[in-house]
């Protein structure tokens, strides 16, 4: 059986992609795995994501089901290994600490109705959610998406003019590979989670992605062009290559159990 029944993918340019989605169990624990069959793959690849929250395997084309298995198989004690040096995912509940463009904010969580939102007590950030204790983690989760919507969509507005260039479209999502795209029919795309970094770092990801507007590539005027669109590029960059792991791994599942 091959992986002809993958479900297909357009890629911004470059290689085809098919996807499967399954569960792959490692010492106890049911984790998403991605198989993502890719023309240019001569070898199959395996990778932690973000925080331990799901395996991907990259596979050459044409491989039979059962080559993965036995590759999974045969790597079963890497992950496990792997996966034990992982620490508990930071999961958002009342008493603990999340950031807010790059600063702390604790969550306070109050019974009743009222709209999230951010608050100073005696000089301390604050995140106050109100509501049932089990929608706490998706109540912050949506106040993120909407803050994302508000500071995004504003910049897009600032770096496509600067360009030239019109985006077609903005969206947002939760993804674990990557912190933003662009198609080359000038689809935007970003990760909301990026709300969590300071706003430096948010500036840069849409300045990088608009920069693909105008050069569909990472070549030497892509980052003249992104440079000049965010002068602190690099400082970006390197806060999000340290820390953004770190944003990947913070767990919003229901944790009412927790």
């Amino acid at each position: 059986m091959v992986f002809s029944f993958l479900k297909s993918t357009k890629a911004r340019s470059g290689p085809r992609q098919a996807t499967q989605e399954r569960v792959h169990v490692v010492a106890e624990r049911n984790l998403p795995l991605k198989i993502v069959e890719n023309d240019r793959a001569k070898r199959l690849t395996l990778r932690i994501e973000a925080g331990g929250r799901g395996l991907r395997v990259t596979v050459p084309p044409g491989l039979r089901k059962g080559e993965v298995d036995q590759f999974l198989d045969r790597h079963q004690g890497w992950l496990e290994t792997k996966l034990a040096k992982l620490p508990n995912l930071p999961r958002v509940r009342p008493g603990v600490k999340i950031p807010i463009r790059g600063e702390a904010h604790l969550i306070v969580h109050e019974d009743g109705r009222g709209t999230v939102a951010t608050e100073i007590i005696t000089g301390e950030p604050v995140l106050r959610v109100y509501g049932r204790a089990e929608h706490l983690p998706r109540r912050v989760a949506d106040f993120l998406k909407r803050e994302a919507r508000n500071d995004i969509e504003r910049l897009v507005a600032k770096h496509t003019a600067s360009v030239g260039r019109a985006a077609r479209s903005i969206r947002y999502k939760d993804t674990s590979s990557r912190w933003g795209s662009c198609s080359s029919e000038g689809n935007l795309s970003f990760s909301w989670r990026i709300m969590m970094a300071p706003p430096v770092v948010i500036d840069y990801l849409v300045a990088h992605e608009v920069a693909h507007l105008k050069e569909m590539n990472h070549g030497p005027k892509f980052w003249a062009l992104c440079a000049r669109l965010c002068p602190r590029t690099e400082e970006a960059r390197a806060w999000l290559k340290r820390n953004g792991g770190a944003l990947q791994a913070i767990d919003f599942s229901n944790n009412s159990d927790a």
